[in-house]
C-alpha cells in the first residue's frame, strides 16, 4: 500500500530539503506515477506536465522502450570506474559524434548540466591559457560553485563572493528596454557594447564566452536574427572560445537537435544534459571540437568524479536517443511550435494581461504584464499575488508548469500531441482571468 499525498508531503518536508526553497514555505506536488505527458498523484489526481518537469523529460514519462532498455541494462554491466572502457560509453560517444554537427566529436560524460559546465570552465581555461569567463546576466548555468558565479540570475547572489575571473554582460535583449527596433540594429548595438567590454577586460585574458543558446529559465529568449554568427566572428577575432550551454535547449526542444543549428554555427564546446537521457537517469556531457580534443590527447585534463561515464546511464541515454530520433520527436517539436505560436498570439489578443508569448519549437513562455505600459506583473526576481494565485489555480485544475516571476512556462514533452497541447493552453486560458483582474487599466 503506497503513501497518501498527505503522508508523502509530511515526511518529505520533515526529513528532506528542497532546492532553491525554504522548507517551511514549499508546497511540493505529490507524484506517485507518470505516463506520457501526465503526472498522477496517490489519490488519482492527474496533471498535464507542461514543463517536462525541469525542461528535461523530452520523450515523455515512462516510455516503454526506455523502460525495457533499463531493465536489460540492469542485467548487464551496471558500474565501472571512469578509467574503464565500456561498450556503453563507446557507443554513446560514437552516437553523439554522429548527432552533434561540425567537428564536435569527443565527449566527457558527467552526471548533469552543472557538472558539464564546471568541466567546460576547466577545459577552456586549460586549453587557452587564459582565466576570465564571460557570461550573460539573464543566464543560468547550474547550481555548483563556479557555475553560480557564471550564472547571472538572482540565484547567484547568496553564493557571492565566489572565485575570481567571471565577467557578466547584458544579453541582446535587455530587461526593460531595447538595443534597437529591429534585429539588425539590436545585434549591432549589443555587439558594439560587448566589444567595448572586451577592450576594458583585455581580450587576451578571456578564455571563453558561455551562452545559453536559447536563454531558458530566465525568459525563453531565442537570439535575434544574425546574432550568433556575428558573435562567433567577434569572439574568433579575439581568440575567445564560444561555449553553447544546450542543457535545456538541446535534444529537440527547439525543433532542431541542437538550438545552435538554427543559426548555422558550431561552437567550440557544447554542454548538454536533461534531454540526453530524458532525465530517466542522471547524465550530462561536455562535447569539444577536434582541436580541443587533440590538445587533451597530449595534456592531462584536470577533471573527473566517481560516476563519470557511468555505464548504466550511458545505456539508458542510447535508448532515449533512439526513441527521440525513431519517433520523430524533433520534427514534432518543430511542427507543434507553430501551433504554440498561434495559441500564444490568440491569448495575447484575448487577454489584456498577456504582454507577449515567446517560443522556439516547444520551448516557450507567456509574459504577464500589469499595465498597458508593459510593466511586468512581478518585479525582477520577485513575485506578485496574482501570479501566486494563478500558479495554484493551474495545479488545482490539472496543469503542472512553472510560474516564475511574470512568466508562465510552456515546455511540454516533445511527445505531446496537438490535442494535448491545446488542452494545456485551454487550462491556461481560463487561469488568465486571475491576472486580467489584476491588470491596471
Amino acid at each position: 500500500m503506497g503513501m497518501s499525498s498527505q503522508e508523502m508531503i509530511e515526511l518529505c518536508l520533515r526529513h528532506t530539503m528542497y532546492s532553491w526553497s525554504a522548507t517551511g514555505k514549499v508546497s511540493p506536488l505529490p507524484v506517485a506515477s507518470a505516463q506520457g505527458v501526465y503526472l498522477h498523484g496517490p489519490e488519482g489526481q492527474r496533471w498535464l506536465d507542461f514543463n517536462s518537469q525541469l525542461m528535461c523529460v523530452n520523450i515523455g514519462h515512462n516510455h516503454p522502450r526506455v523502460v525495457e532498455a533499463m531493465k536489460s541494462a540492469a542485467e548487464g554491466l551496471i558500474f565501472a570506474f571512469p578509467g574503464s572502457a565500456t561498450e556503453q560509453r563507446a557507443r554513446l560517444g560514437q552516437r553523439l559524434a554522429q548527432l552533434v554537427p561540425g567537428d564536435i566529436n569527443t565527449f566527457f560524460f558527467t552526471l548533469g548540466g552543472a557538472e558539464a559546465n564546471e568541466n567546460a570552465i576547466k577545459a577552456v581555461r586549460q586549453f587557452s591559457g587564459r582565466h576570465k569567463i564571460l557570461s550573460r546576466y539573464r543566464s543560468y548555468h547550474g547550481g555548483t560553485h563556479a557555475c553560480m558565479q557564471m550564472t547571472g540570475d538572482p540565484r547567484r547572489l547568496t553564493h557571492e563572493p565566489g572565485p575570481p575571473g567571471f565577467v557578466k554582460v547584458m544579453d541582446p535583449w535587455p530587461y526593460d528596454y531595447s538595443f534597437g527596433d529591429d534585429d539588425d540594429q539590436i545585434v549591432d548595438n549589443n555587439l558594439r557594447y560587448l566589444e567595448e567590454v572586451l577592450m576594458y577586460e583585455g581580450p587576451e585574458t578571456i578564455a571563453a564566452m558561455f551562452i545559453e543558446t536559447v536563454t531558458g529559465s530566465n525568459g525563453i529568449l531565442p537570439p535575434p536574427r544574425g546574432y550568433l554568427p556575428r558573435l562567433r566572428e567577434l569572439l574568433d577575432r579575439h581568440g575567445i572560445l564560444l561555449v553553447c550551454d544546450e542543457v535545456m535547449a538541446g535534444f529537440g526542444r527547439t525543433g532542431k537537435m541542437f538550438a545552435f543549428e538554427h543559426d548555422g554555427i558550431v561552437p567550440d564546446v557544447v554542454t548538454m544534459a536533461k534531454g540526453l537521457s530524458s532525465a530517466y537517469v542522471p547524465l550530462g556531457a561536455m562535447g569539444v571540437s577536434d582541436r580541443i580534443a587533440d590538445y587533451f590527447r597530449d595534456n592531462t585534463f584536470g577533471g573527473g568524479l566517481t560516476y563519470n561515464a557511468h555505464p548504466f546511464a550511458c545505456a539508458v541515454a542510447l535508448a532515449t536517443l533512439d526513441v527521440l530520433v525513431d519517433e520523430g520527436m524533433v520534427d514534432n517539436a518543430a511542427r507543434l511550435g507553430a501551433v504554440m505560436r498561434r495559441r500564444m498570439d490568440e491569448l495575447t489578443a484575448a487577454h489584456p494581461s498577456v504582454g507577449e508569448g515567446r517560443c522556439r519549437g516547444l520551448f516557450g513562455i507567456l509574459e504577464i504584464h500589469r499595465d498597458a505600459q508593459g510593466s511586468r506583473m512581478a518585479p525582477y526576481g520577485g513575485t506578485h499575488p496574482a501570479m501566486q494565485r494563478l500558479d495554484a489555480w493551474l495545479r488545482d485544475n490539472g496543469l503542472f508548469t512553472f510560474v516564475r516571476w511574470s512568466g508562465i512556462m510552456c515546455n511540454p514533452p516533445l511527445s505531446i500531441t496537438q490535442e494535448q497541447l491545446l488542452e494545456g493552453f485551454a487550462i491556461i486560458d481560463e487561469a488568465l482571468a486571475i491576472t486580467d483582474e489584476a491588470f491596471e487599466g
